[in-house]
């Protein structure tokens, strides 16, 4: 484990954004993107997923290597003419619901809208200046379909998905959600943070 859940809570608190810790399975879905890689296109799964949550009033805390990053081939390919998405720090309620990812398998769908930079001039360098709000299909979902294995470059996996690198982890982290779902209602709030917010927030 990189964080603990207090540093995660602390960090989103920090933003000023809710924190959820009423009753159980009321989870905190939150991204941290990499800092140190300063806006690079590593096609890396570099980031984390992070999820806290109660079960019988103790915390849980789980992280999973992913990306918050569109890979390489579609920085280079771009799908809309605005140029790549690359989903802009905050935190988005009730974003997301369990429904199927390009008709194949469940994950989270992007349900209401989120905000986004653009950027369309394929240099290897996020630029994240240009935003664009509205519903682009940025969801979370899995890269290999295979259990026990994780995949280690982004390539296609992202166009600006939040996408999770291991099957395992997938399975848990569905599992997780679907007793979240059972428990309060198929609404998801999703909160992205870069991980120089921990740090800081260590501090305060």
């Amino acid at each position: 484990m990189r964080y603990t859940k207090e540093q995660i809570q602390r960090a989103v608190e920090a933003q000023g954004y809710k924190f959820f810790k009423a009753g159980e399975y009321n989870v905190n879905i939150v991204g941290i993107r990499n800092s140190e890689t300063a806006g690079k296109v590593t096609n890396k799964f570099d980031d984390l997923i992070t999820v806290s949550y109660k079960v019988d009033g103790e915390w849980q805390y789980h992280e999973f290597e992913c990306t918050t990053d569109p890979g390489t081939h579609w920085v280079e390919n771009v799908l809309n003419k605005k140029g790549v998405a690359i989903l802009k720090p905050g935190q988005y309620s009730k974003s997301h619901k369990i429904r199927k990812h390009q008709g194949r398998y469940e994950a989270l769908g992007q349900q209401n809208p989120v905000t986004v930079y653009r950027d369309n001039n394929k240099d290897g360098n996020y630029d994240l200046v240009k935003t664009d709000t509205g519903l682009f299909g940025i969801n979370i979902h899995r890269a290999t379909k295979y259990a026990g294995r994780k995949s280690t470059q982004i390539d296609k996996w992202s166009a600006g998905c939040q996408v999770i690198a291991s099957n395992d982890d997938w399975v848990k982290f569905m599992k997780i959600m679907r007793k979240a779902r059972s428990t309060w209602s198929n609404n998801f709030t999703y909160t992205l943070i870069e991980s120089k917010n921990i740090f800081n927030a260590s501090y305060l």
